[in-house]
């Protein structure tokens, strides 16, 4: 029973991280697309980071795939809480391959760019507390 309810706590803290993902993400999203101007706070970093090659795939910012990666974790996290055995599954999988592409951003920023943007080291911080909810998740059995 306390491997159930610390299951449940640790899929509803996952999925308000996501949350702060999916907000983080989306906003990166609209400002790339409509050309705005982010809020830095004065970091050049940031604007070399967000406006390099690296910044896009295909035309498409980064930020968005980010968004949906972020919507899925919440989408299975909240599927988890409630039990669905498939949905702790598939969250793993998608926290896993979220991790894997913010080590490579991780490696971009610092070895490529030698910039660092702070909304994408937040995104890096909620990746890394996802991986280790994934972690320290108790099995079902």
């Amino acid at each position: 029973m306390a491997g159930l309810h610390s299951r449940i706590v640790l899929y509803t803290v996952a999925a308000f991280i996501s949350l702060a993902g999916l907000t983080d993400a989306t906003y990166l999203t609209v400002q790339s697309v409509t050309g705005e101007t982010l809020v830095c706070g004065g970091s050049a970093d940031c604007f070399r980071v967000l406006g390099s090659v690296y910044a896009r795939i295909a035309g498409i910012p980064v930020a968005a795939f980010g968004a949906v990666g972020y919507f899925g974790a919440f989408s299975l996290a909240t599927f988890a809480a409630f039990g669905y055995a498939r949905a702790r599954k598939f969250f793993a999988l998608i926290v896993w391959a979220m991790f894997a592409v913010t080590l490579w951003f991780l490696f971009v920023q610092a070895f490529m760019l030698r910039a660092f943007c702070r909304y994408c080291l937040f995104s890096a911080a909620l990746v890394f507390v996802l991986a280790a909810i994934v972690v320290l998740t108790p099995s079902s059995r």
